[in-house]
This record gives C-alpha cells, sequence and structure tokens, in this order.
C-alpha cells in the first residue's frame, strides 16, 4: 500500500535524567523509548490511534551512555488482522566516534489499532517482498509464541494448587 510508512528511526542524546544509580541509561527509560518509537511506526503504517499488547524478546546488550548519541528503528515485521508487529533495534554511540556504533538493545513490539471507543480495528496488511522481510516476519511470530508460551506457563505457576 502506497504511502504507508514500516520503517522508523528516532534519534536524541541520552540526558542526565535517564541515569540510572550504576551512572548508566536506566533500562525503564530504553523501554519507554522502545514504546515511543514503536507507537509512532504503528500510526504510520496504520493511520490509527494505537495501544502497545505486548513486547517479547527484550534483551539489553550493551549498555548506553549519558549524552551517546541514541537512534531507535522500528521496522514492520508482521501485521494481523488489527495488529502490527515491529522489530526494534536500539543504537547508540559516541556523538563525535562514527565508527563505534553498537546495538544495545532488541525486541519484538506488537501494537494493536483501536477506534474512537477503544475497539481493535482492522490495519493494513504488509507483505514481506524479500528474504529478509520473510526471516524478520518469522522471527517475530516465533518471539511473540515464546512470549505467549511464557505467559500460559505464569498462568499455570499462579494458580492455586488443587487438592
Amino acid at each position: 500500500m502506497s504511502g504507508r510508512q514500516s520503517e522508523l528511526t528516532l534519534r536524541f542524546l541520552a540526558e542526565p535524567e535517564d541515569v540510572n544509580y550504576g551512572g548508566k541509561v536506566h533500562g525503564g527509560a530504553v523501554m519507554k523509548w522502545i514504546d515511543q518509537a514503536g507507537y509512532a511506526a504503528a500510526v504510520g503504517w496504520s493511520g490509527r490511534y494505537c495501544v502497545t499488547v505486548a513486547v517479547g524478546g527484550i534483551r539489553f546488550v550493551a549498555p548506553i551512555r549519558i549524552g551517546d548519541l541514541v537512534w531507535i528503528n522500528a521496522r514492520l515485521v508482521h501485521t494481523g488482522t488489527t495488529s502490527m508487529h515491529f522489530a526494534i533495534d536500539v543504537h547508540a554511540r559516541a556523538p563525535m566516534d562514527e565508527t563505534a556504533d553498537r546495538l544495545c538493545t532488541h525486541c519484538v513490539i506488537v501494537f494493536v489499532a483501536v477506534d474512537a471507543d477503544g475497539q481493535p480495528i482492522a490495519v493494513p496488511a504488509w507483505t514481506p517482498r524479500d528474504d529478509e522481510q520473510r526471516r524478520l516476519a518469522d522471527y517475530a511470530q516465533r518471539v511473540m509464541a515464546l512470549s505467549k508460551d511464557i505467559e500460559a506457563t505464569v498462568a499455570q505457576f499462579r494458580r492455586p494448587p488443587s487438592d
């Protein structure tokens, strides 16, 4: 579908208020940035208000330092009837060191488009066009299947034991 945005990159500097007790950017700040980038990408694809419904496979690979240039890339990798899955990569580097880019965090985030009453609404379909897109679509579906397995395990654990 022409005019739809399937990829988005946010760029900014990590600021002092983002710091944790260890002197690096707090994981919660990174998760907020991921949600913001995912939301902007989901709205860009669907043209609708969207809500986050799941984050899967989040991994913090390398720290982000205060003052680092940070960029978050959100790439659409799967659509359902009302949902959109985005592969998110968070990279950082010192602003004056163009050779030291590092992957800091990765995950898959899922959004659902909703109408004015908060009910799920259909989104435009996305179809992978090349091997890389097919690989990422498969990856996103596997990550979310693992997340559903984890949810089922936790739900079973949380049930009171039966006599």
